[in-house]
């Protein structure tokens, strides 16, 4: 058993000695602010977000430098390219759409604070690792390279050379190339991304774990099975267009905070917009969108939804089925309820899908969805009435044994209408960070194509290597074996992100050497291997100038959009940093001394990067060009034009049978959330707006009925323990018990302190992935008591 008490785990623990970080957030354990709960019922964005917004630049002190890359961050032309998350640029030429998730997040990179070699002179790793982790990211920029001593327990200054000869020397060393990984989280562009699964494959591997194996990998895998494409087809003008969007396990007021403009425009000229998700967000109620002055101005807001559907967590399939056997049930008086010439010209697998929907008994869709038949057919009218819709989804989809099967019964319904290669209509996929979907695009793939590495090895004159390398499950299996002995982080905090926290870090310390590209210092840099190196890199924010000059990096938005980005700071947070690309570049010459490779040519001018990128990505063709065009391009989806890359050539329905996602009696499923005044791994402070939460972390929200079966009370400490495939348990000790208009039988906490609870083995046999969403768990009142007193309004 795994047993880890609120203020002591790897993601929450409390602080050292040193005054400034005994005042910053630490998961709710600071008993002089007390936790406080109070339903949310005001819109979403509007002056909340502004007053939010406002405090973190005076925090921050970036008064000026905030509301300056507002205006002209980062295109080169004027207008806010978010570095955050993935929803599109405006189409309309709106230079003012903007979130306040984004204005934070660029505001925290620019911070004045910095993070220097007398900082880690005066603080050993034993000190840092009981700081809380908004407490180690908000010291600030970090300033130079650094590597670990072991001697002094303190991470030293190291040149860039000598730091990128430790890990050549290491790598060359080893007896086997895939004794080392490559991870990326989504914040790389696609220039470095491409660099680096150069470098990775140069070298002899494919082990390039990434952030989409914990997040939208069943996404991929389900729409290459069913159109021939890992990506969505719709794109922002569909939304525009769209007669009614369906809006699954997405919390888009936090994840996507500028969906909530199409959202907006959507009902405002008459779509019908259902919201699917154990938990009504903000998102799915009301808006005041921060660009329209004269709605902020007079507290106008907007509906942001037409119907809310409240399903059980894992319940979506279940959902999605009724609305299928609705829609076939009312074909047998209604032709048009089904587009059957669609069907026939372009699709496969049919008769055997209907089959299935007519076999399965309405009771039963029922129970696994949580739902009444009315409701199903309530929210299947709406489908049928519609002549064009959108479905779009995010990890409430994909984070559970049965993701792929879920999103692929996505395709099934818009199949039965003809919901693709129209416009306004069509899957769409909710990418979380702002380059997740370019870093696949061009190349980090553990499981790569043949026909990529043929090009790649032919454009590039290398010998790529086959076999399939590593996930991040895979990976993280390896190292606790001694099997990867070598790990490279570009950006992230891979310690937080992965599930089952301590035997995550447990396995990065058993490797040789651990090296992590930052702009902050984070818990990954505290879990290191025997030596580990920290490499400071450019902020997006910040202007990369190299001996061709300013240079440019692009990257690839959820829609397939391709622009370019510009950082608009003059001055760097040091003279010390380089960029990804250079950085990589470093490695790679240091690792490869011997490569024919140009890596200082590449980085010299970044065109040349993206010269060598149009002869080997398919849709990067006359790359230069086209990304300087206004907003960049779009990469062409196969699918949209209706050609299937499938075995079949033709969209392949599914028939997969319905899961059981009832939990067991005495059990409740957990699903892991992020709080609002949070970004990934990041954490702002502890508070949680849009969920009426101030002051804490370490809660978990519960359906008010199963509190009073378990003799609990609002606030009171519970235990939480989740139960894995293999019978091991892992705990959590002295949580907060918050009532919360959930389902029966349903959970929810914050990530990354749960990811503790999801056990390495607790991952989909179908997409690999960690099922976050989707723990098995029991919750117990504390034996112990509880010092805080907090306050319930």
């Amino acid at each position: 058993m795994s047993a880890v008490h609120a203020g002591d785990n790897p993601g929450t623990g409390s602080h050292d000695d040193d005054p400034a970080a005994a005042r910053e957030p630490s998961g709710g354990a600071d008993p002089a602010r007390p936790p406080e709960f109070a339903p949310y019922r005001h819109p979403a964005a509007g002056w909340g977000a502004a007053k939010s917004v406002t405090e973190l630049l005076v925090r921050e002190r970036a008064l000026l430098d905030g509301p300056r890359a507002i205006k002209r961050m980062n295109h080169e032309n004027g207008g806010f390219d978010c570095p955050g998350c993935a929803w599109p640029d405006d189409t309309k030429g709106l230079h003012l759409d903007i979130c306040e998730n984004g204005i934070k997040h660029v505001t925290w990179e620019m911070t004045r604070k910095r993070v220097d070699r007398d900082f880690f002179a005066r603080h050993t790793v034993t000190e840092l690792a009981r700081w809380s982790d908004h407490a180690l990211e908000s010291r600030g920029r970090l300033t130079e390279p650094m590597v670990y001593d072991a001697e002094s327990d303190r991470y030293v200054p190291i040149g860039w050379q000598q730091a990128f000869d430790l890990f050549g020397e290491t790598v060359r060393a080893l007896d086997d190339p895939n004794r080392a990984a490559y991870y990326t989280s989504g914040r790389l562009g696609n220039e470095a991304t491409f660099l680096y699964q150069l470098m990775a494959r140069e070298l002899g591997t494919n082990n390039l774990p990434d952030c989409s194996n914990m997040c939208h990998e069943a996404s991929g895998r389900a729409l290459r099975a069913a159109l021939g494409t890992g990506k969505g087809t719709a794109d922002l003008k569909d939304w525009d267009s769209a007669d009614a969007l369906f809006i699954l396990g997405v919390n888009a007021a936090s994840n996507a905070p500028r969906m909530l403009t199409a959202l907006a425009d959507a009902h405002r000229r008459g779509a019908q917009i259902v919201h699917v998700n154990p938990l009504v967000e903000a998102a799915a109620t009301r808006t005041i969108v921060p660009h329209e002055f004269t709605d902020m101005a007079l507290f106008k807001a907007t509906a942001t939804s037409t119907l809310n559907l409240q399903v059980r967590i894992g319940g979506d399939m279940a959902l999605l089925r009724g609305i299928a056997k609705a829609v076939l049930e009312q074909s047998a008086h209604d032709p048009k309820a089904l587009d059957e010439q669609f069907i026939e010209r372009h699709t496969t697998g049919f008769a055997a899908y209907r089959e299935l929907c007519e076999r399965t008994p309405w009771e039963e869709l029922e129970r696994q969805s949580g739902l009444s038949r009315e409701q199903i057919l309530h929210a299947a009218r709406i489908y049928r009435e519609a002549d064009r819709s959108i479905f779009s989804w995010c990890l409430g989809i994909t984070q559970h044994e049965h993701g792929v099967d879920t999103v692929r019964e996505i395709v099934d319904v818009l199949l039965l209408r003809g919901n693709l290669g129209r416009e306004g209509a069509g899957p769409s996929p909710v990418r979380g960070h702002s380059n997740v979907q370019g870093n696949r695009t061009c190349g980090i793939d553990h499981r790569p194509a043949p026909e990529f590495l043929d090009r790649l090895s032919d454009v590039c004159g290398i010998d790529a290597p086959r076999e399939p390398g590593k996930d991040t499950v895979a990976t993280i299996e390896a190292m606790a074996r001694g099997e990867v002995r070598v790990f490279v982080g570009m950006g992230g905090n891979f310690a937080l992100a992965a599930p089952d926290t301590t035997y995550t870090c447990e396995a990065l310390r058993r490797c040789e050497l651990t090296v992590h590209v930052s702009t902050k210092l984070n818990r990954s840099h505290l879990v290191h291997g025997r030596r580990a190196l920290i490499l400071p890199c450019l902020g997006r924010t910040e202007q990369d100038r190299r001996r061709g000059g300013l240079q440019a990096t692009s990257v690839e938005d959820s829609m397939s959009m391709v622009h370019l980005s510009v950082g608009m700071k003059r001055r760097p947070a040091s003279p010390h940093l380089l960029s990804e690309p250079a950085i990589i570049a470093g490695l790679a010459r240091a690792a490869l001394p011997d490569s024919g490779t140009p890596w200082e040519w590449y980085v010299e001018d970044y065109d040349r990067i993206r010269d060598t990128m149009a002869k080997v990505l398919d849709g990067f063709e006359d790359f230069n060009r086209r990304v300087r065009l206004p907003l960049g391009f779009r990469i062409k989806q196969p699918a949209r034009e209706l050609v299937f890359l499938t075995p079949s050539g033709k969209a392949e329905f599914s028939a997969a049978p319905l899961p059981d996602v009832l939990p067991a009696p005495g059990t409740l499923v957990l699903g892991t959330m992020r709080s609002h005044d949070q970004w990934n791994t990041t954490i702002y402070s502890d508070n949680d707006r849009y969920r009426g939460v101030k002051n804490l972390r370490t809660l978990v929200f519960l359906n008010p009925d199963d509190m009073r079966e378990r003799g609990l009370a609002g606030f009171d400490p519970v235990d939480i323990t989740a139960t894995a495939r293999d019978g091991s348990t892992r705990s959590l000790h002295g949580y907060l018990a918050i009532p919360y208009d959930l389902p029966r039988g349903c959970a929810a906490g914050y990530m990354p302190e749960m990811n503790v609870l999801c056990a390495i083995g607790d991952h989909s046999t179908q997409s690999d992935q960690p099922i976050m969403k989707h723990l098995d768990i029991t919750v117990t009142p504390t034996p112990t008591a509880h010092t805080r007193t907090p306050t319930v309004e």
